[in-house]
């Protein structure tokens, strides 16, 4: 997951700076990263796509996809004894939305960031 989730980051870091959206980089890369690490964690792919979209002016999209059609689904923990099955909670935390489309070799799971008109 490390591998995967470093370039990740730095792609969704230098996009956001390029589009003068700093302020939403850190969240940007801890959502890119929790979508790695959900792709790598519960498929049996070798390959994953990352894009960073701005679909309007008022949101950005975050994407991963894979070639596995199992869709994600948001669990509920209870404790801190669980280490592992939050990465959907902390993605639905920090996004104003997100979601997952069925594509022809897989899936794409996406989560989108709210900016401000103009930014």
């Amino acid at each position: 997951m490390a591998r995967s989730a470093l370039p990740a980051r730095s792609l969704v870091r230098t996009t956001l700076e390029a589009w003068g959206l700093k302020h939403l980089a850190d969240t940007g890369a801890l959502v890119v990263t929790e979508l790695v690490s959900n792709s790598v964690a519960h498929t049996r792919t070798y390959s994953i796509r990352v894009t960073v979209s701005r679909p309007s002016e008022t949101f950005v999209r975050i994407a991963v996809a894979d070639n596995s059609k199992t869709i994600p689904t948001l669990r509920t923990t209870t404790g801190d004894h669980h280490e592992t099955g939050r990465g959907l909670a902390i993605i639905d935390a920090l996004t104003w939305r997100w979601g997952t489309e069925l594509l022809s070799e897989g899936k794409r799971v996406w989560g989108d960031l709210k900016c401000e008109a103009g930014e």
